[in-house]
């Protein structure tokens, strides 16, 4: 590689098979002591493959997108704990003294917040949406009554949600990954192309409620009702719906493979044009569902 490269040059990277593009001045600019700083100082000789160029580093990938964007705006990523101690080693191992220093801070700070739990109120939430871009990721909002306000496009990524009551509010297109809500009541709620991939919504009232197109993939919905709920081309790919309740449910074009049915109330559903191949409709009660249109292939019945 060129040392006298100008500081926009592009670089690209191959951190143990996953490939990156960034520029010099982006990994020396706010980590001048790191590993990497060094690396593109033009101090040092960087081997780079022959075919396309990539500078390959022995190291997991998984969370160096992470490491590029500290560089790029000095923002500290929100993260699970198990995934900040995994980023803090690869923190040390890069010599990244200001993102490793932001890591701890953070770990600290979600630390004190659990031990001190939430003092926030309904009042507080209101005067919160009023901003233009909302998040509440990571925040405990347990027990609150959040009805019929309009939360739509708010972000509550990672939020305990345990016995909140979001009855007859807009959630449109809010994001609900990997929350814990448990027992949440989203009655009449409004969640069209609402995200909540990961969640736990277990024993969750969510009949009368719109999700159509809303993402549920991998969520825990044991347990669950959603009567009579709008869940058109839903994807429910891999869902735990085991002993839910989705009697009289809208589910026409959904998707559901790999979703767990076992016991399932779909009495009356609209499964017209859904997805429903190779799954295991054994246990599942489908007295009066439409099925016209839908993908069976290799469904257990």
């Amino acid at each position: 590689m060129d040392h006298n490269q100008a500081p926009t040059s592009m670089v690209r990277l191959n951190i143990g098979g996953r490939k990156f593009c960034t520029t010099v001045d982006t990994l020396t600019h706010r980590e001048p002591d790191s590993m990497l700083a060094a690396m593109f100082s033009g101090r040092h000789t960087v081997c780079t493959d022959s075919e396309k160029g990539y500078v390959f580093v022995d190291r997991d990938g998984k969370h160096f997108r992470h490491i590029l964007n500290w560089l790029r705006d000095g923002v500290v990523p929100i993260l699970k704990d198990f995934e900040y101690l995994e980023l803090l080693r690869e923190t040390e191992y890069f010599q990244l003294l200001g993102l490793m220093d932001g890591i701890k801070s953070a770990l600290s700070k979600k630390k004190e917040d659990e031990e001190l739990g939430t003092e926030l109120t309904r009042i507080d939430i209101i005067k919160c949406i009023q901003s233009e871009r909302v998040r509440f990721r990571g925040v405990n909002l347990s027990g609150l009554d959040l009805s019929k306000l309009d939360l739509s496009f708010v972000d509550f990524s990672y939020a305990c949600l345990k016995n909140v009551f979001f009855s007859r509010a807009n959630l449109q297109c809010a994001k609900f990954r990997d929350v814990d809500a448990e027992a949440s009541i989203f009655h009449n709620a409004t969640l069209r192309e609402c995200e909540f991939t990961g969640a736990n919504l277990r024993a969750a009232l969510l009949a009368g409620a719109n999700l159509q197109s809303a993402n549920l993939q991998d969520a825990c919905l044991v347990d669950c009702s959603f009567c009579g709920a709008d869940l058109r081309s839903a994807h429910l790919q891999t869902a735990d719906l085991t002993n839910a309740n989705l009697e009289g449910a809208n589910l026409e074009g959904a998707n559901l493979k790999g979703a767990k049915l076992t016991n399932a109330n779909l009495k009356g559903a609209n499964l017209q044009r859904a997805y429903l191949r190779h799954v295991n409709l054994r246990d599942t009660h489908l007295e009066g569902a439409k099925l016209d249109g839908a993908n069976l292939l290799g469904a257990i019945r």
